[in-house]
C-alpha cells in the first residue's frame, strides 16, 4: 500500500467503526429501555400479534432494494448506476407494498393471528420507504459516513419512541407500534437524502441494468431467505402454540439479538466496503484478521445472556415473563453465532460471491424447517430455540466454512481465531453459574454472576484479544490498493 493511501483507508475505517460503535451503543441502550417500558405496558399476547406483523414485514423488506444497495457500496462507478438502481428499487418497493397491504388479513389468518391483519397492512408502507432510501443509504455507507448515519438514527429513534409511547398510552395498543415505526422510517429516508447530498434521480440504462440485477437478485434472495429462516419459528409457534407462547418467544429472541444488533450493526456498517478494499487472492487473511475481535466480544455477550437468562428476564421485564428465560438460554449462544455469520456474508458479498451467499441461505432454511417442527413437537418454544442453535452449529457453520474457502479466505487462520474464545468461555460460564447458585436474589445473581463470568473471560483472553486488534489494524495498514479495482471485479478466490 502506498504511504498516503494506507493511513487514509485506515482512518476512514477507524472513524466509521468509532461512530458506528457510538450509534449502536447509544441506540441499543435506549431501545433496551423502551423495550422494558413496553414489556410492562403490553401483554405477552400483544407482543405476539406484533411479532407476526413484524415477521411478514421483515421477510418482504429484504426484497425491496433487490440487493442493489450492496452493489452500489462496492461499485467502482456508483454515480452511473444510481438512477437505474433507484428506478428498479422504487418499482420493486411499490409492488411489494401493494401486495402486502392487499393480502394482510389473509396472511394474518394463515399465521393464526387474526388481530395482526390491520397491523400488517400499515407495516407494508415500510417496504416503499425502504426502496426509496436505497441510493442515499448506500452513498453514506460507501463513504463510511457513520457520523451522519448516527444522527439520522438518533432522530429516527426519538420520533419513533415518542410516538410509540404516546400512542400506546392513548390506547392504540399494537397498532401504535406499527404507526410509530412507519412515521420514524419516513423521517429517516428524508434525512438520508439531505445528508448524503443525493437527490431523487430516476432513469434506466439498458447497459447497466443486467449487471445490477445479476449481482442484486441473488443478494435479495439471500436476504429474503435470511429473514425468512429467522421467522420460520414465529410462523410455527403462531400456528401451533398461539400468540401467548409467541409473545414469550418474541421477547427472548429480541434479548438474544442484543449481541447481533449492537456488534453486528457496527461490523456491517463498514465490513462490505472495507473487505472490498482489503480482500484479495487465495489464502486471504483479511477475514481472519477481522474475525478475532468480533468473535471474542460476541461470544462473551451471548454466553452471559445464556447463563444469566433467568435473572435478566425476571429483573428487567418482570416475573410474568419468566417463561422466556429457558428460551433465552438456547438463543443466547445462537445470537453470538449470528454475528459470526453476518461477518461471513459481508466478506462473501464484498468478493462478489452473491450466488454463494444465496446457496448458504437455502441450505440454512432447508435444515432449519424440519428442526423447528421437531423441536416444537418435543419441547415447545424451548425446543424451537434449541433447533436454531443445532442448525447453526451442524449446518450453517460448515456451509459458511466451505463458501469462505472457495472465496479465498484462509481457513487455518480463521480456525486459529475461533478456539481461544471458546476455551475461555468454559471456565467463564462455570464461574458465572457457581456465583448464581450461591446468591438468592435476581439483582445479586445478575451483577455478581455477570462480573464473575466476564472477569474470568477477560482475564484469560486479554493478551490474545490485544494481539488480534493489532493484527486487524496491520491488515488495513499493509493492504496494497493500486489493484483494488481489478480485484473487486474478479471472481471470488481468484489470484491477483
Amino acid at each position: 500500500m502506498t504511504a498516503t493511501a494506507s493511513p487514509g483507508l485506515r482512518q476512514r475505517i477507524g472513524h466509521g467503526l468509532a461512530w458506528s460503535s457510538i450509534n449502536s451503543l447509544v441506540l441499543r441502550l435506549s431501545g433496551f429501555a423502551v423495550g422494558i417500558v413496553l414489556a410492562w405496558l403490553l401483554a405477552p399476547a400483544q407482543f405476539g400479534v406484533f411479532a407476526v406483523a413484524l415477521s411478514v414485514q421483515a421477510v418482504l423488506i429484504s426484497l425491496a432494494d433487490l440487493g442493489m444497495s450492496a452493489d452500489l457500496v462496492r461499485s467502482e462507478d456508483p454515480a452511473r448506476k444510481a438512477p437505474t438502481v433507484a428506478t428498479l428499487a422504487a418499482v420493486s418497493g411499490t409492488i411489494l407494498t401493494v401486495t402486502m397491504a392487499a393480502s394482510a388479513q389473509g396472511l394474518a389468518d394463515l399465521l393464526g393471528s387474526h388481530d395482526a391483519g390491520p397491523v400488517i397492512a400499515v407495516m407494508s408502507l415500510s417496504l416503499l420507504f425502504a426502496s426509496l432510501g436505497v441510493v442515499p443509504y448506500a452513498a453514506l455507507q460507501r463513504l463510511f459516513a457513520q457520523k451522519k448515519l448516527f444522527g439520522i438514527s438518533c432522530v429516527e429513534f426519538v420520533v419513533g419512541t415518542s410516538l410509540t409511547i404516546a400512542l400506546v398510552l392513548a390506547g392504540w395498543g399494537v397498532m401504535g407500534l406499527a404507526v410509530a415505526r412507519i412515521s420514524a422510517q419516513a423521517v429517516s429516508v428524508v434525512l438520508q437524502f439531505v445528508l448524503s447530498g443525493e437527490r431523487p434521480r430516476f432513469g434506466f440504462d439498458r447497459q447497466v441494468a443486467p449487471g445490477v440485477l445479476d449481482y442484486g437478485l441473488p443478494v435479495a434472495g439471500a436476504n429474503m431467505l435470511s429473514w425468512a429462516l429467522l421467522n420460520v419459528d414465529t410462523v410455527a409457534i403462531s400456528r401451533l402454540a398461539g400468540p401467548v407462547a409467541l409473545g414469550f418467544y418474541f421477547l427472548a429472541f429480541n434479548i438474544s439479538n442484543w449481541p447481533m444488533s449492537a456488534l453486528g450493526q457496527v461490523v456491517r456498517s463498514v465490513s462490505i466496503p472495507a473487505f472490498a478494499r482489503l480482500a484479495r487472492g487465495r489464502a486471504d487473511k483479511s477475514f481472519a484478521a477481522m474475525l478475532g475481535p468480533v468473535w471474542a466480544v460476541s461470544l462473551l455477550a451471548g454466553l452471559m445472556l445464556a447463563v444469566l437468562a433467568g435473572p435478566v428476564v425476571e429483573l428487567v421485564y418482570g416475573p410474568k415473563w419468566l417463561p422466556a428465560s429457558l428460551i433465552l438460554g438456547w438463543l443466547g449462544i445462537f445470537g453470538a453465532l449470528r454475528t459470526l455469520f453476518d461477518l461471513s456474508a459481508s466478506y462473501l458479498l464484498a468478493r462478489g460471491a452473491a450466488r454463494v451467499t444465496l446457496v448458504v441461505q437455502v441450505v440454512w432454511i432447508a435444515g432449519l424447517i424440519p428442526a423447528v417442527l421437531l423441536g416444537i413437537s418435543l419441547a415447545g418454544t424451548a425446543g424451537v430455540a434449541a433447533a436454531h442453535l443445532a442448525t447453526a452449529l451442524l449446518v450453517v457453520c460448515p456451509a459458511y466454512a466451505l463458501s469462505l474457502r472457495r472465496s479465498g479466505a484462509d481457513l487455518r487462520a480463521v480456525a486459529s481465531r475461533l478456539w481461544p474464545p471458546l476455551a475461555a468461555a468454559v471456565p467463564a460460564a462455570a464461574a458465572a453459574m457457581l456465583t448464581i447458585s450461591l446468591l438468592p436474589t435476581p439483582v445479586a445473581q445478575l451483577f455478581a454472576g455477570g462480573a464473575a463470568g466476564a472477569g474470568v473471560y477477560i482475564l484469560l483472553l486479554a493478551r490474545w484479544f490485544n494481539r488480534q486488534v493489532r493484527a486487524a489494524a496491520r491488515c488495513v495498514t499493509d493492504t496494497d490498493t493500486p489493484d483494488r479495482g481489478k480485484e473487486v471485479s474478479e471472481t471470488p478466490g481468484s489470484t491477483s
